[in-house]
This record gives C-alpha cells, sequence and structure tokens, in this order.
C-alpha cells in the first residue's frame, strides 16, 4: 500500500523551543521550484542544526523535479532511503493521474524508463489511469506492451483497466479481443463490457454478454436495464427488473432511476408506485435525481397531482426539479400554475436554464397565451443569456400556428438564424390542417420531404388535409408518394393498465379475448351518448364512404375501446388512465368529455402531445390543442 504523503528524514527536527523552529517548517513545505528546494537544503547543511530528524514531504519532491532536468538530483535522495524509488515516483504518478495533469503522469512515465526505473504494478495502473482520463488510446497501447512485458498480465485489476481503456476509447474490437483472452475474470471485468457496448448503442451485444455472466452484481442488472430504457424499450428494462427482483438483489438508487424512467415510458404507474416506495423505505427519498425522476413517472403517467406531492417534499430541488414540474403543468393544460411556479422559481434567486424555457413556453402553446410566449422568448437572451436550440424556435412556430397566425409562424421560420428541421416545419404543418390553409401546408411539405422523407406523419397530415377540401386525387398522389418512397403509416394503437397487466388496443381490434363484451360496453355508452347530444364527427374519416361507414370506423377507435375496457374493470371512483401513440381524435376527445360526465368519473388521455384530463363533461384542454 502506498502512502499518500512520505517524509525524508535527512536532517534534524527542530526543537519546539527553538526561535528558528517556525522559520525551518515553512522552509520545508513552501519550495516550489528545484531550485528553491537546493536553497533549502544548502541551508540546512549550513547551519548544521544538531537534531536528530527532519521531515521533508516526499511527494511533493517528487512532483517539484519529475519534469525537470533536476530528475536525477531527486534519484539521488531517494536512493538514500529504505524504501523503493518507484514508491515516491508512483505517489507523483497518482497525483496527477487522479487530478488536473493526467498528460503529466504519462510524460514522467516515459522519464521513468528513460532512467532505467523499473515500473511496478502501481505504476502501471495510475499511467492507465492518466491514459483513461485523456482517452489516449495509442499511449494506453505502450503501457499495455509493458504490462506484458514486465508479468504483469496475471494482474487482474491491470486487465480490467486496460479492457475499460480500449473500450472508453472506442476501440471495442481489442476490448473483446482482450476480454476472450483473459485467463480470469470477475464481475467487475464483465461489467466494464457491458456498459460500454450500451454506451456505444449495442444494447443487444451487451444482453447477449449478460446473459452468459456466470455472476451479475446489481451494477449489472442496472446497466442493462437503463441500457433498454435509453434505447427506447422499457418493456425489456421492466422484464429485466422483474426478474432482478426475482434473483433476490436490492435495487441502488440508480436501479430506481432506470426502472421509474421505463414506467414513466410505459405508463406503468402500477410499479411505478411500488418503486416509489421502495424508494422511500430504503431511504433515497433525498436523492434529488430519484425525486426529479418520480416527478417525470408521474407527469407522464397522469397522476400530476402525486407529481405535485413529491416536489412539496423534496428538502432540495435543483432546476431539473423545477423545469419537470413546470413543463408537467404545461402539458396538462396547467399554464397558469406553470407561470406561477416559474415566478416562484425566479424569487428564490433559481436561474432558469433553456430546459425551463421549453416548459413556459409549451404551458403557452397549449393555452394561446401569444403574448406571454413572446415575453418569455425575448426574455430568455435579454435577461439570462440563454441563445435559444430549436427546440425554442419549434415552440415559437407551435405556438404562432396553434393560434392561427400561419404567416407569421412562416415569417419567424424563414427569419430564423439557425436551420430549421424537421419539427419547426412540422408545427407549421400542423397549424395549416387544423385552420386549413392548403397553400403554407404545402410549402412546409416540401421542406420536410427534404428533412425527413421517412416520416408518416407528414404524409398522413397532408394528405388529411386534401381529404378535408375533398381534393381526393391529391389525396391519392400522397399516398402514393408514401407507397413510391417505402413509407408505412404507422399504425394507431392505446393502452391501458388494469391490476397491473398492460392491454393494448389498436383501430378495430378484435385480437383481446373480452372483445365481444368491449363492443357491448360500446354500444351501451353510445346509447347514452346519443341522449346527451352526441353526433359522430363522420368529417374527421377521410375516406370516400357512406356515412354509416364512417360512423363504424369512428366507433372503433383504439381510445374508445380502450374506454370501455376500463370502465369494465375499474371500481367506481378511480381514474381511467389511457395512452396513446398519436394525437387523440376530434371525435373521441368530443365523446370522452361526455361520458367523463355520464359515468361520473375522471378519465385521463396521455397522447403524443399532452394530456386531456376529462371530468364532469369537460377537459383541461378547454378544446384548444
Amino acid at each position: 500500500m502506498l502512502c499518500s504523503v512520505s517524509t525524508l528524514h535527512l536532517f534534524p527536527h527542530p526543537n519546539s523551543n527553538s526561535p528558528t523552529s517556525q522559520n525551518l517548517h515553512n522552509l520545508l513545505h513552501s519550495f516550489n521550484t528545484p531550485f528553491e528546494l537546493k536553497q533549502l537544503h544548502a541551508h540546512l547543511i549550513k547551519t548544521n542544526t544538531p537534531l536528530s530528524t527532519l521531515p521533508l514531504p516526499l511527494t511533493k519532491l517528487a512532483l517539484v523535479t519529475a519534469l525537470t532536468p533536476d530528475f536525477p538530483y531527486a534519484q539521488r535522495v531517494f536512493k538514500h532511503l529504505d524504501k523503493p524509488e518507484i514508491v515516491f515516483w508512483n505517489s507523483c504518478l497518482k497525483a496527477w493521474a487522479e487530478g488536473q495533469s493526467p498528460f503529466d503522469a504519462i510524460l514522467l512515465f516515459y522519464k521513468l524508463r528513460e532512467f532505467d526505473i523499473v515500473p511496478d504494478d502501481f505504476t502501471c495502473s495510475f499511467v492507465l489511469k492518466a491514459c483513461a482520463a485523456l482517452s489516449d488510446v495509442l499511449n494506453g497501447r505502450i503501457v499495455h506492451g509493458y504490462v506484458e512485458k514486465l508479468g504483469f498480465r496475471s494482474n487482474l485489476f491491470l486487465q480490467n483497466m486496460i479492457v475499460h481503456l480500449y473500450a472508453l476509447c472506442g476501440t471495442m474490437g481489442d476490448a473483446r479481443l482482450l476480454f476472450d483472452k483473459m485467463s480470469q475474470r470477475d464481475v467487475v471485468t464483465w461489467n466494464i463490457m457491458i456498459s460500454q457496448l450500451v454506451k456505444g448503442g449495442d444494447v443487444e451485444g451487451a444482453f447477449e454478454l449478460f446473459s452468459v455472466m456466470p455472476e451479475r452484481n446489481v451494477r449489472s442488472w442496472t446497466v442493462m436495464i437503463a441500457g433498454y430504457v435509453q434505447c427506447g424499450k422499457p418493456k425489456e428494462a421492466i422484464h429485466l427488473f422483474m426478474e432482478m427482483e426475482e434473483a433476490g438483489l436490492r435495487p441502488n438508487e440508480v436501479t430506481v432511476v432506470a426502472v421509474l424512467s421505463a414506467c414513466a415510458d410505459l405508463g406503468a404507474l402500477d410499479l411505478g408506485r411500488r418503486v416509489h416506495e421502495y424508494s422511500n423505505c430504503s431511504g433515497f427519498r433525498r436523492n434529488v435525481r430519484v425525486s426529479n425522476t418520480l416527478i417525470d413517472m408521474y407527469v407522464k403517467c397522469g397522476c400530476l397531482k402525486d407529481a405535485c406531492t413529491v416536489f412539496d417534499e423534496m428538502e432540495e430541488r435543483t432546476i431539473v426539479s423545477w423545469s419537470a414540474m413546470i413543463s408537467g403543468l404545461a402539458i396538462y393544460g396547467q399554464a397558469e400554475e406553470a407561470l406561477s411556479l416559474f415566478s416562484k422559481m425566479v424569487q428564490i434567486g433559481m436561474k432558469p436554464n433553456d430546459v425551463t424555457f421549453i416548459g413556459l413556453l409549451h404551458a403557452c402553446s397549449h393555452m394561446g397565451m401569444i403574448d406571454k410566449g413572446r415575453e418569455f422568448f425575448n426574455s430568455m437572451t435579454r435577461d439570462y443569456g440563454i441563445i435559444p436550440r430549436i427546440e425554442h424556435y419549434g415552440c415559437m412556430v407551435d405556438l404562432f400556428s396553434r393560434a392561427g397566425l400561419l404567416q407569421e409562424a412562416y415569417e419567424f421560420i424563414m427569419n430564423m438564424p439557425i436551420k430549421p428541421n424537421g419539427v419547426v416545419w412540422g408545427a407549421l404543418l400542423g397549424g395549416c390542417r387544423v385552420h386549413k390553409n392548403i397553400e403554407l401546408a404545402e410549402e412546409a411539405i416540401q421542406h420536410l420531404l427534404e428533412l425527413d422523407p421517412l416520416n408518416d406523419g407528414y404524409y398522413v397530415v397532408l394528405s388529411n388535409i386534401y381529404a378535408e377540401a375533398e381534393r381526393w386525387e391529391d389525396t391519392a398522389k400522397v399516398r402514393r408518394l408514401m407507397r413510391d418512397q417505402g413509407v408505412k403509416k404507422t399504425p394507431g394503437w392505446s393502452s391501458i393498465t388494469v391490476d397491473g397487466m398492460l392491454h393494448e388496443f389498436a383501430a378495430g381490434d378484435e385480437s383481446h379475448p373480452q372483445a365481444e363484451e368491449i363492443f357491448q360496453m360500446w354500444g351501451k355508452l353510445l346509447q347514452k351518448l346519443k341522449i346527451k347530444g352526441y353526433v359522430p364527427k363522420t368529417s374527421i374519416v377521410l375516406l370516400d364512404v357512406e356515412e354509416n361507414e364512417k360512423e363504424k370506423f369512428l366507433y372503433r377507435h383504439s381510445e374508445k375501446l380502450a374506454l370501455a375496457f376500463g370502465l369494465m374493470k375499474t371500481p367506481p371512483g378511480m381514474p381511467i388512465r389511457i395512452m396513446k401513440n398519436l394525437r387523440v381524435c376530434e371525435d373521441c376527445h368530443a365523446a370522452m368529455k361526455l361520458i367523463s360526465g355520464i359515468v361520473n368519473k375522471e378519465i385521463i388521455v396521455r397522447d403524443r402531445n399532452r394530456f386531456h384530463c376529462f371530468k364532469d363533461g369537460s377537459c383541461t384542454c378547454n378544446d384548444y390543442w
């Protein structure tokens, strides 16, 4: 074991009563150059202090002389000591490798080799750490060569460091080659490979290794769970978490964050609540990252009140906490509350960041607050020095487009200092559909076909715009263009979780085991709806078919089927939460408003843009979405 600070007892130790003891102590610890060190040495010899010992800080001596021409001078000092010389150079290597000067550690390593000082395994480990800090694979290969040459191949710690270095630097082929050749591996070795594969986006490759691991620890499971979340596979992440629980391992805070993120993506509220309870029992309540992820999970699962409770109970909040809560309020249509929370945040001295302003602009966009949106957009740079990103420009285009200010939205795009992307033009296209502006829609689609030619959503919107105008030939042209480009329309689906089980429905879906009962339930609802004045919005069925056929299409929309199933399976008073991958259609929106009043239930629908909370015959979006 290396000592962090060694001392050299070549000179007498001053008597505490001596008038020069403090001066001598200062001299011993104040030298910063080889010249000052030699002055100190000369002073001690000249004064011939008649005391027995004198402590000289050896780590400092090594640091001061390591990369200078006075290197041999330090060597001569070290040779008078009982400890091997490499011990003192290692202390210098460690300080640089773990500090702000990893490159100096590499230079010192070459200096040691120049003066034929034989490295030990500690030397190699510190230099490898410096190479990792710099992502320096070239020098790492050289150190690897020394490890082999000096006979340290059996040192598992060093082998793991080399595997990590190769993987970290993106040379996964070298990392895998060394991994396969290792005669001995431990769980750290496997975790290094899995972690770096996940970071490189090769989650399937990581899972292949994970599947054959002889031993797994919490980190192994956590890396794989987080990897699946990051690559957009929350179902696989949750399945793996279930296996981890069955294996008897207790999740740590990082695992909890990963699983909660998966729950947020899937809308898996029951599991999210269970993980929240486990987190509190395990003492993770004070972990800010856990709390921030809980806010996000509850928001995305349709439980805004629970998100607010987590936020209110936090002992410490970061800008992420405030931004997450502001964004959550925004997508629930509670713009005033979002803006009020922002005011409180500023009052306590918390400085907003770019993400905060995305939430604020969303709040303004979803509720048509044009002037407030302009004010926030201008305030970003003027008051906080935040340069707007493409997301902020997209929010502004969305704000103008939703409000029907299509020409202003178009001019805003044309005057952007950065190139607009597909999201920006897509926001304009969406506004063109709502406000039936075919000319600007055609302009937007020209840009979108260049920027994002495989996004089916844009083709569908333009096709719908033509269909609503009964320009059936143009509708057919768009469909043909999709076919020629190999673009397929994304199937719409809705999901609902009942008793911990996820049920998914597609439009017209008859595959569910209880499909017949679901259709019967919808039939009963339809009778009550018509008594309340419901008239099917057949104009949104963009097919050239008879009215009764259009009504049948409407009645089999996936969100209606999910709602009927939810009414069959949930007890009175329990909210129904539905997740939809596309935008809720106008007919379903109108029907759900009425149904919420008929059945006296809160119905929460999360679509790809926002949340709709139906209660007592109204929606939090105020029909502005």
